[in-house]
């Protein structure tokens, strides 16, 4: 970490906010994760990843014989999801979409991402989509993170990429603190 005295070095400092927390609670939470706690719905009409012809919402979307439940706009309030829905939605509209978008990665959508059906698989695939930003957000330096985000960000197209990194940081810290609580709730019934 850099010293008072010293240049600062922003991608690391943005960078480290995320990678902290990703080395010392997400990772260590997902440990042992099973199939039956990936798939778990607390509550009657939670959204989840499930086979296609068991789709609750009329929107359900993805690329292969599974798909996510979701609806635009969200409903409000909006529904319970499950680990599944979670952990897919990280990799895809916080990483993945964005690695593509900005870093070179894979095509990545909601409508065309094969969903994973195991928690093996899902971490397997969230493993490499956070990589791919770490790398890609690593490979920036203070003159690029102070450059506008583009129109693939539509309201952050404006936004210094610094910006974007900074909400992805929230968005992932956000949505895998929900997943440990979705696993707590779990071991708890």
């Amino acid at each position: 970490m850099a010293g008072y005295d010293d240049v600062m070095d922003w991608t690391s400092q943005l960078l480290e906010q995320l990678t902290f927390h990703w080395d010392h609670q997400v990772r260590p939470r997902l440990v042992g994760l099973t199939d039956d706690e990936y798939r778990w719905e607390p509550v009657p009409g939670a959204w989840s990843i499930r086979p296609r012809n068991e789709a609750r919402t009329a929107m359900a979307a993805g690329g292969g014989d599974l798909v996510a439940d979701f609806e635009l706009p969200e409903p409000v309030p909006p529904p319970v999801t499950t680990v599944s829905w979670r952990i897919g939605h990280v990799i895809v509209g916080i990483f993945g979409a964005r690695n593509a978008a900005h870093f070179g990665g894979p095509p990545m959508d909601y409508f065309s991402v094969h969903w994973p059906g195991d928690a093996r698989s899902a971490l397997a695939m969230l493993d490499e989509v956070y990589a791919g930003w770490v790398e890609g957000v690593g490979g920036l330096d203070e003159a690029a993170l102070a450059e506008p985000v583009g129109e693939a960000e539509g309201d952050f197209a404006v936004y210094p990429f610094a910006a974007l990194v900074l909400h992805v940081n929230r968005e992932a810290i956000h949505h895998m603190a929900e997943v440990a609580l979705l696993r707590d709730l779990y071991r708890a019934q």
